[in-house]
């Protein structure tokens, strides 16, 4: 019995026509499903209730501090700072403008003790004015 036959065999060949119209396909695929969009920070804020709330004026002599529940507790605008960093930073604001308005909105849930750091910083820097954003309670 033989069960090999003596035919030479051909060499496997691999189509690649077909491996790159696959993978012309998963490329549009991910192109399409993907979205590319210009990545915004933004912080989701609890602000505490005032019944005597008013809105604030614009000023360009105003700096804005968040403080959040979570760490890092501190961002002057959107970009996150130690407090040795936020200290530098209100101090030299400070130099540049005297009269220096910093407006602090805290979160509801920040730690009381990162908040009495940040008035004793703004202290010691001596701004101008120190303001807590809050928001306004609606009657229903």
């Amino acid at each position: 019995m033989r069960f090999t036959s003596n035919k030479r065999r051909r060499v496997p060949s691999v189509i690649i026509v077909s491996l790159i119209d696959v993978l012309l396909v998963v490329l549009i695929f991910l192109m399409v499903t993907t979205t590319a969009k210009k990545v915004e920070t933004t912080f989701k804020l609890n602000l505490p209730d005032s019944k005597q709330a008013k809105p604030g004026a614009s000023d360009t002599k105003q700096m804005s501090i968040l403080v959040t529940a979570s760490f890092p507790y501190f961002f002057i605008g959107d970009k996150a700072v130690t407090f040795d960093k936020l200290q530098a930073e209100m101090t030299e604001a400070v130099k540049n403008d005297p009269q220096l308005r910093v407006s602090i909105k805290a979160d509801k849930a920040a730690p009381f003790g990162e908040i009495v750091k940040l008035i004793d910083a703004s202290k010691a820097a001596q701004v101008g004015s120190l303001n807590f954003v809050t928001e306004k309670v609606v009657k229903p």
